[in-house]
């Protein structure tokens, strides 16, 4: 281990575990052991009291009321976009749109940004290895407009393959999707090299990020892409929160996705003004309280360090995945070099779902079936997979107990 490893600071397991409550309770008369954060991490009381406080002392809309609570109100939500532009180096607040999480904001830039640009024989381009949120709303202005949507192919070990990826860039191409991190693999995919080509040629580059803010350090002007997407509830905030940050001259010219109140400066019936970006996005009551808790997890993981995170996170990968390969008749889905820590895994005679169902019976939560990547699931030949995602708040005993709790139910169904 190199020097600047040896002087990441450790983390403190059980006082971080304390701060998490749902961590402490017990399923079938067992202890919990959570394995399914790459679906949604569990949340600590950081959080949470950032919440019940919001609806205790603060409750009332943003931007409409002079009153003190509406001002209170939209600190807290204008904080968060403050707290969230600093998380990902955006070169401006006002760059950065609040949404209800990556889906919406993917969806915000297919219908203001794509759609109006497409024309028959356009594409858009994106991966095998993306999750339906970074293929349906494709498939969707697609179809509307004449284009086509087009996947860059990803290798045996499920890595994508850069030169297919970059071949592919034609000038039919108008944007290019990718995610940061698979949700089903871990892999970890060369954004600032993609973003480089696509610039090289003009193209736009979207980035889901919804697997990558948890895990690593994002600065998006370092990696050059013109939209990132991000979602709260897989980063320690409530659900429904998240963010797309895109470009200022994409957001100045794109059209507003949603109309209603707040994203207008006036309305008359013969025609509409709208506000500056970022709120002629934001149209309606949006989620306050959760972006209060926002605000508080990105405190959260400030707290600790992406250093020591990802210290820790890398050791409980490598155990749990030596640990996995000791399990007779277990076939490991995606052996990226570089990964999160997620891990795929089938084992031999065994159906994902029953697996899943018996470990759930252990106390061990682990997620089982496409995960919304069937095109994924096509290109390996399988119908569905077990996946062990872990966060900064496991630890190997946990990993251990998982493994013990995999071996017993292994004799069950064999």
């Amino acid at each position: 281990m190199n020097a600047k490893a040896d002087a990441t600071p450790a983390l403190d397991l059980a006082r971080i575990r304390a701060d998490f409550p749902l961590l402490a309770r017990q399923v079938h008369g067992k202890p919990l052991v959570y394995l399914d954060n790459a679906n949604t991490s569990q949340k600590p009381r950081q959080v949470i009291e950032a919440v019940d406080r919001h609806y205790r002392e603060h409750n009332a809309n943003v931007a409409r009321a002079v009153h003190q609570l509406g001002e209170e109100a939209t600190g807290a939500y204008e904080g968060a976009r403050d707290a969230l532009a600093r998380f990902i180096n955006a070169p401006s607040r006002n760059e950065v749109v609040l949404t209800s999480g990556t889906t919406q904001a993917t969806n915000l830039v297919a219908y203001s940004y794509a759609l109006p640009r497409l024309q028959p024989g356009d594409a858009i381009l994106t991966t095998v290895m993306e999750h339906h949120a970074n293929i349906v709303p494709w498939q969707l202005v697609a179809a509307r407009s004449g284009a086509t949507v087009k996947a860059a192919p990803i290798d045996g070990r499920g890595e994508l393959i850069v030169e297919k990826f970059v071949e592919l860039l034609t000038p039919e191409v108008k944007l290019a999707c990718v995610g940061h991190v698979s949700n089903v693999l871990g892999t970890v995919n060369p954004v600032r090299e993609l973003a480089r080509e696509c610039r090289k040629r003009g193209i736009p580059l979207l980035v889901d990020g919804s697997q990558a803010v948890p895990h690593r350090p994002v600065d998006v002007q370092a990696l050059g892409c013109d939209f990132y997407a991000l979602t709260g509830h897989k980063m320690l905030a409530p659900t429904g929160t998240g963010a797309l940050w895109a470009k200022k001259e994409h957001l100045d010219a794109m059209p507003p996705f949603f109309g209603g109140g707040e994203m207008i400066r006036e309305v008359r019936f013969g025609g509409t003004t709208f506000a500056d970006p970022p709120h002629k996005f934001e149209a309606g009551t949006p989620n306050i309280a959760g972006f209060a808790g926002v605000a508080a997890a990105l405190d959260y993981y400030a707290s600790l360090g992406f250093d020591a995170i990802r210290a820790h996170e890398r050791a409980l990968l490598d155990h749990a995945t030596a640990r996995l390969r000791e399990v007779p008749g277990l076939r490991i889905i995606g052996e990226a070099a570089e990964k999160e820590p997620v891990i795929s895994f089938l084992l031999e005679g065994a159906q994902a779902t029953d697996l899943a169902t018996l470990l759930d019976l252990e106390g061990v939560a682990v997620r089982s079936g496409h995960h919304c990547a069937h095109p994924l699931m096509q290109f390996f030949g399988v119908p569905a997979t077990l996946r062990a995602s872990l966060a900064f708040y496991n630890t190997h005993e946990e990993v251990d107990a998982f493994v013990a709790a995999l071996l017993k139910v292994r004799k069950l169904l064999m």
